[in-house]
């Protein structure tokens, strides 16, 4: 099997706040062990002082002294689809008291991994769910949800309303993944494979590919559920967007989703 993450993810991995309350742990990351997709897990310090991570990534010791600097108690632990679930065990083991939110499917696919088998999910999302769903009250005065069951990999798409943040997995990318390899032994620079696939993953206006991807790939599924699910986000007010894979969009978000889901969006035509 390739491999996805660097060996000692500690040596690799940029920490950093993006807000006083929002941290995220950026490192390498090569889906089939060649595109350079990069890794990301953000972790929130709710007002009432938990905290919540999504897509948590490697519990390196110096993940754990952020987590310890900000208070410690790790409430949540975000699987936001069917394939950012790798570490929710080592995270759970460090964590117990945490509640696991994950879109059905998730903890049947893990059931055949001995290693994952025994790890409890709190909260399920369904698409027969009522909305709006509920978490807890602390994180519903937080956090909208949106389950984008549509989409192939069962997206859970997060919208941290105090700072107008949104983060995601796999809805959006915003490739070269920058920062995510700045501190890996070949830097940055792109591998041929990469390149080639770049205009899928890239937001650089008009974004006509990744467009193109979102429309044939990602919705091919349930493109009705996948395009509500769309207009439920685009009525959300957030400027930043932290993204799974590639650079974190600091602001401007809004208007770089639009561009991207544009064909989702009414009024708007195929090309």
């Amino acid at each position: 099997m390739p491999q996805l993450f660097p060996a000692n993810p500690a040596a690799t991995m940029v920490i950093r706040h993006v807000t006083p309350d929002i941290v995220t742990m950026s490192l390498p990351f090569a889906r089939f062990g060649r595109l350079q997709f990069g890794g990301r897990g953000t972790l929130v310090k709710l007002s009432t002082g938990s905290l919540a991570v999504f897509s948590p990534v490697s519990l390196t010791p110096e993940v754990r002294e952020k987590v310890e600097s900000l208070g410690g108690n790790v409430k949540y632990i975000a699987a936001p689809d069917l394939e950012h679930h790798l570490h929710l065990t080592p995270w759970k083991k460090a964590y117990p008291q945490a509640e696991i939110l994950a879109p059905e499917g998730l903890f049947e696919k893990r059931q055949s991994n001995p290693e994952y088998a025994d790890t409890e999910f709190q909260h399920i999302f369904k698409k027969e769910d009522k909305l709006p769903r509920s978490i807890s009250n602390e994180f519903d005065a937080e956090f909208d949800t949106e389950y984008v069951h549509g989409h192939g990999s069962r997206e859970l798409v997060f919208l941290h309303k105090p700072s107008r943040t949104v983060i995601e997995a796999d809805m959006l990318f915003n490739l070269p993944a920058t920062e995510q390899y700045s501190k890996s032994p070949e830097g940055p620079k792109l591998n041929f494979l990469t390149k080639l696939l770049l205009p899928l993953m890239s937001t650089a206006p008009p974004a006509t590919w990744q467009r193109r991807f979102a429309w044939y790939i990602l919705s091919s599924k349930n493109r009705p559920a996948f395009n509500e699910s769309v207009r439920r986000i685009e009525q959300w007010d957030f400027d930043r967007l932290i993204p799974c894979h590639g650079d974190t969009i600091e602001t401007g978000a809004k208007g770089v989703w639009r561009d991207v889901m544009a064909w989702h969006l009414p009024d708007q035509k195929n090309v």
